[in-house]
Order: C-alpha cells, then structure tokens, then sequence
C-alpha cells in the first residue's frame, strides 16, 4: 500500500454555558473548502500531543484552555492530495473564555460561530470528519 500516516489532535472548544465553536473553512485550506469546521491539526515531529493541541488552540482561535479533557482517539482513512492517509487523530474537548477566542488564521478561516449541540448537529455542509468526530464523542457533549 502506498500510503500516509499521520498524527493530529482534534479539538471541540465550548464556552461552559452549552455553546460550542465552528469556523468556516476558506479556499485557503488544504482540502474541504467552504464548509463548517471545527479545529485541529496535524502534530509536528518531537512535538507532544498536549503541546499540539495548545499551539492550534494558539494558531487557530488565539486562546488558552480553561480546561481541557480527552475523549479517546479514531482512526481517519481518507484520500488528500492524491495520497491515501490514514490519520491517527486525538480528540479532546476544550473549555476557553469565548472573550478570548479570535479567528487566528483569517485566511483559512472566517466567520467564527458558537452555537448550541442542536444546532451543531445540523451545521451543513460540514468537513468529512466532522460527524465522525460528533458521533464517536457524543457522550463529552452537553
């Protein structure tokens, strides 16, 4: 098989209050433009899962945790770039301040929205891996 593999962390941030963080992604982003998303990222040699998960905190929506928990890890098989990949991806839902979180990478991303569970179950068109994610970790959710 002439494949890819690859580590990411996968984050949900919340406020505390029942609302919950998507973005849109632009044409900028490597694959699955124009779609709702939530944040993520693929992990840098030598970097550690917990520091991953605060740089794209950082680099994504300018914020810190508050609070962090980890909800378990799925494997992601897809096509990218022409390549098969399979992603090794760890999910971890995130509490922020929302009076800190900004649009970090305004090319890649605009129209920041919190919204509640319902209307996070019904987001369309999303990212392929969004429903997966949502799915597999409805338990985290409240």
């Amino acid at each position: 098989m002439n494949g890819v593999i690859r580590v990411a962390v996968c984050h949900l941030l919340h406020d505390g209050n029942g609302k919950y963080a998507v973005h849109w992604r632009t044409a900028a982003c490597r694959d699955e433009h124009e779609r709702w998303d939530i944040g993520g990222g693929g992990l840098k040699f030598g970097e550690k899962i917990e520091d991953a998960l605060h740089r794209e905190l950082k680099e994504e929506y300018s914020a810190a945790p508050v609070k962090f928990e980890f909800m378990g890890w799925r494997d992601v098989f897809r096509m990218q770039e022409g390549k098969d990949t399979h992603w090794i991806t760890f999910d971890f839902i995130v509490q922020v301040d929302p009076k800190e979180v900004a649009l970090g990478e305004p090319h890649k991303a605009r129209d920041l929205r919190w919204v509640t569970l319902d209307e996070l179950m019904t987001l369309q068109p999303i990212h392929s891996q969004m429903r997966p994610f949502l799915d597999k970790n409805r338990a985290f959710l409240k």
